[in-house]
């Protein structure tokens, strides 16, 4: 008899296999390349007031519309690009969140060309290592902590737009700056060896 995996119980995610996947192989692994980190952010932003898997299930007509996440491309967008993406029902359309994606790109490269790179901004936070918490039920997990209100007005500060902090939590939890696997998860303990 074959044992199923305990996984987290997000809700929508059992017998997803698509969900399911981006739990056991993705979300909460530690990410450290910047390009990475970026496009993470700009989905999450893009995700601000939907459902994760919304989002995961058009990710790919995310990439194709935002040239695979290059910064450099991205950057360049005008009016035409913002009007394809507009008409584009593969991705969420909405004038806002085009608009924050654009102006991020052009931030991350500033920050770049300043010698900023983002992933050690990132991880700066956190000392450059993932926060490893112990949670046993969705009851104990918060939509936001003190640390995600900080990133939060530092990204702000910055210029990004669709980063308050329980966007940036939830950020955090996807990228691996936070272990916000359960502890009876089958991730949890994998997860945490990914440590640098």
């Amino acid at each position: 008899m074959t044992q199923s995996l305990i996984r987290c119980e997000w809700r929508g995610m059992a017998g997803d296999p698509v969900y399911e996947a981006y739990h056991d192989t993705e979300w909460g692994v530690p990410e450290y390349d910047s390009r990475a980190l970026w496009e993470k952010l700009v989905l999450d932003g893009f995700q601000a007031g939907l459902a994760w898997i919304t989002i995961l299930r058009k990710r790919d007509a995310f990439r194709a519309a935002f040239d695979n996440f290059d910064p450099e491309k991205v950057a360049l967008y005008g009016e035409a690009d913002r009007a394809r993406l507009m008409a584009d029902a593969g991705i969420v359309r909405s004038n806002a969140k085009i608009d924050a994606a654009i102006s991020s790109a052009k931030i991350y490269l500033a920050m770049r060309d300043r010698g900023e790179d983002f992933s050690e901004f990132c991880w700066g936070f956190t000392g450059g290592k993932p926060i490893q918490n112990r949670w046993t039920g969705f009851g104990e997990v918060p939509a936001q902590t003190e640390l995600a209100v900080e990133v939060s007005k530092a990204l702000k500060a910055r210029g990004f737009k669709f980063v308050g902090p329980v966007i940036v939590y939830a950020w955090m939890q996807a990228v691996g700056m936070v272990n916000d696997h359960f502890v009876q998860c089958h991730c949890h303990e994998r997860v945490k060896a990914l440590v640098r």
